[in-house]
């Protein structure tokens, strides 16, 4: 029997009456469905394993109910393996969650028909390179942040291209983003918006303390790496809003793009510009 693996956002009241109707639904269709322990909660009798074994299940499909937070946390936990995200809007955005929850059952159907389009997204690669070695790794699907602690003052930091030097500077940080993740942190921070297919990054400083400085798109094979030259106070550097880890004076932070990336499942061809307009009014007067 075909596994279906189920991710939710947590303290969401219609999860009770939703998540024991979609695995009835699943079931008497032939799959299996693996719930995490969130979604389990939701589901009587039914156990829960943590998210990050989820793909050692090898699920045929991830169905991921919340908001683009939850899609960010499934993406890098299926990140090692081609299963296909379905993404079912519950949260207040839902810039990458196209689906509502009444298009559910629908939308299960017609991939089970093999009529939905698998649209696939760049992930990044980020290494923590400290005192010569490798100290931590991540994969993110939006971005990865280096930006200053509580204290208002500025960090300095220079960033190399290919182990070229591009530039140094004061700034309150810097992010570097995928073409996904430009419609959120650097869309904020006065970035670029790039298509999703488009092969590239983006390094936008934060607040830089100087007019010259703007963001930039790099080509997608780039290698970014952002030295800290000074730390205010506690520096973090964040991946996708949701892993934070603590940087020092003089660690490195390597940015490629990663060997891996997700699957997104859509009932029809893209439809970028479409949720640019109506989730964040683009070119609207």
């Amino acid at each position: 029997m075909q596994s279906v693996a189920i991710v939710s956002k947590p303290q969401r009241a219609e999860l009770g009456r939703v998540l024991p109707e979609l695995c009835a639904w699943l079931t008497e269709r032939g799959f299996h469905p693996i719930l995490d322990r969130i979604s389990a909660e939701y589901c009587p009798g039914l156990s829960g394993v943590s998210r990050e074994d989820l793909a050692s299940f090898h699920p045929v499909l991830a169905l991921v109910l919340g908001g683009d937070g939850t899609l960010l946390s499934a993406a890098r936990a299926f990140a090692r393996c081609d299963v296909p995200l379905l993404s079912v809007n519950l949260g207040a955005l839902g810039f990458l969650s196209e689906v509502r929850l009444s298009e559910l059952c629908a939308t299960l159907a017609c991939w089970i028909a093999g009529q939905c389009v698998v649209e696939s997204r760049a992930m990044l690669h980020v290494e923590v390179i400290r005192d010569g070695a490798i100290h931590r790794e991540f994969e993110a699907l939006n971005d990865v942040v280096i930006s200053k602690g509580s204290i208002a003052r500025m960090g300095e930091f220079s960033v190399y291209l290919f182990d070229q030097l591009a530039a140094s500077f004061r700034a309150d940080g810097l992010i570097v983003s995928t073409p996904t993740g430009s419609t959120a942190y650097n869309l904020s921070a006065n970035g670029p918006i790039l298509a999703p297919d488009i092969d590239a990054l983006v390094i936008t400083p934060i607040c830089p303390h100087l007019l010259t400085i703007r963001p930039i798109v790099v080509r997608g094979d780039a290698q970014v790496t952002a030295r800290v030259e000074g730390v205010p106070d506690q520096t973090l550097l964040t991946v996708d809003g949701q892993e934070a880890l603590e940087v020092k004076l003089g660690d490195e932070v390597r940015c490629r793009r990663s060997q891996h990336s997700i699957q997104l499942l859509r009932q029809g061809p893209p439809r970028f510009f479409d949720v640019l307009r109506a989730k964040l009014k683009w070119g609207e007067r």
